[in-house]
């Protein structure tokens, strides 16, 4: 059974490989601090055109987003978020077990913009209420849309005029960054419209790890303090180093971005065609359909895919995800068989 859940269940790209079997038997410093992960800082530093951003190696997405949350909130601040994002749905409360509340926003299209986040701001005005400071967006966002360049222009712009941070998690940075529809988003363009941000390498081409970029100065001071008490710092930080050297190497991040949109196109493509409409437009490697309940049964019936949810009683959303290396033939094959499986439910 060929799972669509989602765009980690593989291994690395053969360039990672190769490159760990190559220091497979050299040694190497601890703790992020080795001649690889250096180079790596310094590659992503040259792609993003500042080098004064700094670069922290964490294994994955919700210990990035609680490590760097938790340092730079004071005890009483709290963080903005999309009720769909990331934090506010699939981290166990990791965010709320630092001591720092969540403000879930609801969006129609996962996104958050001035006017969503304004009421939020004008329902805590004084000490008797969490102080929001911090807010949090993905991009692309948790239901595959995006953030196009103006809209981060204007949220980031919003943020410093009312004193909020704004952080991106980026666990899917680079089909944001490949996607056709804001091709004009680029590496150079995210320190100017935020304060910090992670660049996804776990669901990239990366064995695992992210690379959490911070923009802002004051964020920087003591943090691997920070990141050692949460336990985000790894011994043999080299095997994030390494990762990210390869993936920072002839524009192979972007790419892998690019082949994972490719790779479901077929899929979307005989979606439209049979009249499923879509939660959303969603122009990146996730895209949410919204089927008849028979239709979906059957389809989980030979491949794995992600409940989403149940927009009415007749009809239920499921998410569709490809990978850099999702097979064709999968694809293919899927392609054929809705096709057969439409025919009796639409």
């Amino acid at each position: 059974m060929y799972s669509f859940q989602n765009d980690y269940s593989e291994g690395a790209h053969p360039n990672i490989l190769r490159a760990l079997e190559t220091i497979n038997y050299h040694q190497n410093n601890s703790y992020g601090l080795d001649e690889h992960s250096h180079a790596a800082r310094e590659l992503i530093q040259e792609a993003l055109e500042d080098y004064s951003a700094d670069i922290h190696f964490i294994a994955g997405g919700t210990l990035t987003n609680l490590t760097f949350i938790s340092h730079v909130l004071k005890p009483y601040e709290a963080v903005i978020s999309a009720q769909t994002g990331h934090i506010n749905t699939h981290e166990t409360g990791a965010i709320e077990a630092t001591g720092h509340k969540v403000f879930s926003v609801l969006t129609e299209d996962g996104k958050l913009s001035p006017d969503l986040i304004r009421p939020v701001l004008d329902l805590h005005e004084n000490e008797h209420w969490v102080e929001p400071r911090l807010v949090y967006i993905s991009n692309p966002t948790e239901i595959g849309t995006l953030y196009t360049k103006e809209e981060l222009e204007d949220l980031y712009g919003f943020c410093q005029r009312h004193h909020l941070y704004l952080y991106i998690d980026g666990a899917r940075l680079a089909a944001a960054l490949a996607a056709e529809e804001v091709s004009h988003l680029t590496f150079p363009d995210l320190p100017k419209l935020c304060d910090a941000f992670y660049i996804g390498g776990t669901k990239a081409g990366a064995m695992f790890g992210e690379a959490l970029v911070l923009i802002r100065e004051d964020f920087k001071d003591h943090f691997r303090f920070n990141m050692k008490q949460r336990g985000a710092i790894l011994a043999k930080g080299w095997m994030m180093g390494v990762q990210f050297e390869e993936l920072f190497k002839d524009n192979l991040y972007i790419e892998l971005g690019k082949e994972s949109i490719r790779r479901m196109q077929p899929i979307k493509q005989a979606f439209e065609e049979a009249g499923i409409p879509l939660l959303c437009e969603a122009p990146t490697n996730q895209i949410f359909p919204i089927f008849p309940n028979d239709l979906a049964e059957e389809i989980n019936s030979r491949y794995l895919t992600t409940f989403q949810c149940r927009p009415d009683p007749k009809h239920t959303c499921l998410r569709f995800c490809t990978s850099w290396i999702t097979s064709e033939e999968a694809v293919a094959d899927f392609v054929e068989n809705f096709k057969d499986m439409a025919i009796k439910y639409c």
